[in-house]
């Protein structure tokens, strides 16, 4: 499972994506963006363009799935309750659940940490060259997670500089997957 907001989807996230499902030999890999992100201080893009954002970014890569459950769930949505649907749907997986650094040193604060981690192998890569400044690996030993590093080169992408370049009329094609940009474009997303 790679779930996020992918508002929008860019290409570290396909980079990660690509990385999880070789490195880790995986059968499906689903991404998942996220519905009502409880924890998320902005409003997200409205559930149905992140979802074809997230079908154009990820199409091109064997065994992605773009689950669309989270954003049909009504509430609020947590990583456990689509882990749990998944190991349900999956009963023989093994379950992984993929993310940045800056997700797993922030894993404490999700709702049932304790539980996603017996659930599922925490894979991890940095996207930036975070040395010093996020320290998940003890925040992982601490929390007596299964854990595995994902190799990825260093990618400074964030979908908040995207947002915030597009916002400003400045360009973003080397930083998203071209379909991803004509999107945006053909929507009038961000401004």
């Amino acid at each position: 499972m790679y779930g996020g907001a992918f508002d929008p989807p860019h290409n570290a996230h396909v980079a990660l994506a690509k990385a999880a499902v070789e490195q880790l030999g995986l059968d499906a890999l689903h991404v998942i963006p996220t519905g009502h992100a409880w924890h998320k201080t902005q409003k997200l893009t409205l559930g149905f363009h992140r979802l074809e954002m997230a079908e154009s970014a990820f199409s091109s890569i064997p065994k992605v799935v773009v689950d669309q459950r989270e954003v049909l769930r009504t509430g609020p949505t947590y990583s456990l309750d689509t882990l749990r649907e998944l190991q349900a749907e999956n009963p023989d997986a093994q379950l992984y659940l993929v993310m940045g650094a800056d997700q797993a040193a922030a894993l404490p604060t999700w709702s049932h940490f304790d539980e996603i981690s017996k659930l599922a192998i925490i894979c991890v890569a940095e996207r930036s060259n975070t040395t010093g400044n996020i320290s998940y690996i003890s925040t992982l030993n601490s929390l007596n997670c299964r854990a595995v590093h994902l190799e990825l080169p260093i990618m400074p992408e964030s979908a908040t500089d995207v947002r915030d370049l597009v916002l400003h009329q400045k360009p973003v094609n080397h930083l998203l997957p071209p379909a991803v940009a004509a999107y945006i474009e053909a929507h009038g997303l961000y401004h």
